[in-house]
């Protein structure tokens, strides 16, 4: 009977560690580099990387199984990640992955891990949940604007990058729980309209500069709300340009 070939780098790789020898890792890169363009060889190769993140490997193996997954990863594997999503060595590494796998499975996860991860995590989920631009999410993100301020100020920017009009909407609503992250708000806020006007939605995006350009004023107490307020003015020209 022929040997399978990914037998004895995977073999190596259920129990690699940080010092030990590489070359085996390096050939299952060179696979997945090679999957990219050859989906049943990637369809060979997830499901082990997958199983690994299930199984008593060390912890440099699982590292090194989810940045491949982050490269061929599909629905499949979001099981295995998603039971990293609460390890506070590996969270980081799963949510990567899950970032960049398609479809709405992977969203889902990192939404149902905000609230059982704790706040420390939880920053990291709601960061991966602005990478995906994941419009689903802003209900949560909404719901945290007026929680405790690390995880608002973290909703907040997300909410900026989702840039959609829901996201508008919460921004537009909510504002700072104190002076001290004003600015965040601003950049939020910018950002999202930033997105709107891109997308072509002119009316909501001038409504957020217009926002912005009213809470700091002509006389900005410092550079970084002057900037905000010439990033604001800037992008009501923008909007006018394109009226």
């Amino acid at each position: 009977m022929a040997t399978d070939p990914l037998d004895a780098p995977f073999t190596a790789l259920a129990t690699f560690d940080w010092g030990g020898d590489p070359t085996p890792l390096a050939d299952l890169e060179s696979r997945v580099r090679e999957a990219a363009a050859a989906p049943p060889l990637a369809g060979e190769l997830e499901p082990r990387f997958a199983e690994l993140l299930t199984s008593s490997a060390p912890l440099a193996a699982k590292a090194f199984a989810c940045r491949q997954l982050r490269l061929i990863g599909t629905a499949r594997s979001v099981p295995a990640l998603a039971g990293l999503l609460a390890d506070p060595e590996l969270s980081h590494m799963a949510r990567f992955a899950l970032e960049r796998i398609d479809g709405p499975e992977a969203g889902q996860t990192l939404r149902e891990a905000v609230p059982r991860v704790g706040d420390e995590l939880a920053l990291g989920m709601i960061s991966s949940l602005a990478n995906r631009r994941d419009e689903a999410a802003v209900p949560l993100l909404d719901a945290l604007l007026s929680g405790p301020e690390p995880l608002a100020v973290a909703a907040a920017l997300a909410l900026g990058r989702i840039g959609t009009p829901a996201a508008a909407k919460s921004l537009a609503a909510a504002s700072a729980a104190s002076a001290r992250y004003a600015d965040a708000w601003a950049t939020a806020r910018i950002d999202c309209a930033d997105q709107l006007l891109a997308d072509g939605d002119r009316t909501a995006a001038t409504a957020l500069y217009e926002a912005v350009a009213a809470t700091t004023g002509p006389a900005a107490a410092n550079r970084r709300s002057r900037g905000l307020r010439i990033a604001a003015q800037t992008g009501l020209l923008d909007c006018l340009e394109n009226a």
